[in-house]
């Protein structure tokens, strides 16, 4: 039996995530067992008719059940107070279902402009040869979302905060007009996770997560889950990934269940991090609005940022004006890893313009806040003092500051 049949959802994040989710074999294990295996056997041809068939529960086809992948699934979703989870093999396969399992040629899509560069290609390269549209808009302007609803539009996609700008949008606000025009709100959760925020008890209709990120925490496995309705899940995107196969395998689920234990202390100490980081960017660079991070007082969303999260997440970001000296501050770093995840327990460093958001065009860019000199930091676990001199020496040796 799972717990989740017995959840006490009084439960806090730190029990949610230790807790929920947990499958126990006939053997008793305490720790959960993986199930690495690709089919079911059945004790009889009926009970296989009735159990594909949906009559009877049980497991068909690791492409789509699989009580590994389930376990997983069971405990984001209630870390994220939704109804159900499922799994995809990487965070841009969750959204790829989201938007091809709920959208249809004719539809149209809102988007921010200030979203992941993949998440960005899909609408404008894939979801356009399926004749399926998208405007992308300011995020944080609520007028230009409410401007962009046209009568064919079916939904509207955001990530708050933004990767890599840091960039919010009132979600509440943002759900009320969702509601009012009969449109599906889906929400890229990864900065925050639900341990920072929950945006269905905003009004959201679908999260999505990248478990590669900060669920997992350690960089080992790609894994993507979206969480919300039942409904609404089994009924648009269930049958597009059991018949398409972007599937978790059980092996990563089991290492993003096990690491999702230790996520809400995790948090903690990116955030305690990122904040002591942000603040100190502050002091050594001649310009305080060089440094993106939604603690910061002179963040343009800094109070909407504490009164939708519970702490301001592990990123920061610092624009060094131009991409050579951005690429000289990297290089001069000595703790941070280049390269282009995040949400990792080592501290990662990267150039958005010439990597994540590389495929862009200079344009798109540009609108969506994404300068030649934009830094993005991921703080991971070590001592804050040592990640502070580290990137003091760094902004010494490439001159932006004395």
């Amino acid at each position: 039996m799972s717990t989740s049949e017995k959840q006490d959802f009084s439960w806090g994040p730190a029990t949610r995530a230790v807790h929920s989710g947990q499958f126990r074999s006939e053997l008793h294990e305490n720790s959960p067992a993986l199930f690495l295996t690709s089919s079911y056997a059945f004790d009889s041809a009926a009970q296989a008719a009735a159990i594909f068939s949906g009559a009877q529960e049980g497991n068909v086809y690791s492409r789509f059940t699989n009580p590994s992948v389930t376990a997983f699934e069971e405990r984001i979703a209630a870390l994220e107070g939704g109804e159900k989870g499922l799994a995809t093999a990487s965070g841009m396969a969750a959204i790829s279902l989201v938007l091809l399992g709920m959208l249809s040629s004719g539809d149209h899509l809102v988007m921010s402009r200030s979203v992941f560069g993949s998440t960005s290609k899909i609408a404008s390269d894939i979801l356009s040869r399926f004749g399926i549209t998208t405007t992308k808009v300011a995020l944080s302007n609520p007028q230009a979302w409410r401007e962009a609803v046209r009568e064919n539009t079916r939904m509207l996609f955001v990530e708050t905060p933004a990767n890599p700008t840091l960039e919010m949008v009132d979600l509440a606000e943002l759900a009320r007009l969702a509601r009012e025009k009969g449109l599906w709100l889906v929400v890229d959760n990864v900065f925050s996770t639900p341990i920072l925020q929950q945006p269905l008890a905003l009004g959201a209709d679908l999260v999505i997560h990248s478990g590669t990120k900060y669920l997992d925490g350690q960089g080992r496995v790609l894994g993507g889950v979206v969480v919300g309705r039942k409904e609404l899940i089994m009924n648009h995107l269930f049958p597009f990934l059991r018949n398409t196969g972007p599937s978790l395998s059980p092996f990563n689920a089991w290492v993003l269940f096990k690491g999702m234990e230790t996520l809400e202390l995790r948090m903690q100490r990116h955030c305690d991090n990122a904040e002591a980081v942000a603040h100190a960017l502050v002091r050594l660079l001649p310009e305080a609005s060089a440094v993106h991070y939604p603690g910061l007082p002179h963040h343009p969303q800094h109070q909407l940022a504490k009164v939708q999260m519970k702490r301001f997440g592990g990123i920061v970001c610092l624009d060094l004006g131009d991409k050579d000296r951005a690429h000289a501050f990297i290089d001069a770093l000595r703790l941070f890893t280049i390269t282009a995840n995040l949400g990792d327990s080592r501290s990662l460093v990267t150039h958005p313009a010439t990597t994540t958001h590389g495929k862009l065009s200079a344009g798109e860019r540009l609108q969506a806040g994404i300068g030649e000199g934009l830094v993005r930091l991921s703080l991971g676990l070590e001592d804050a003092a040592d990640l502070v001199a580290d990137l003091r020496q760094a902004l010494v040796n490439c001159g932006a500051c004395g």
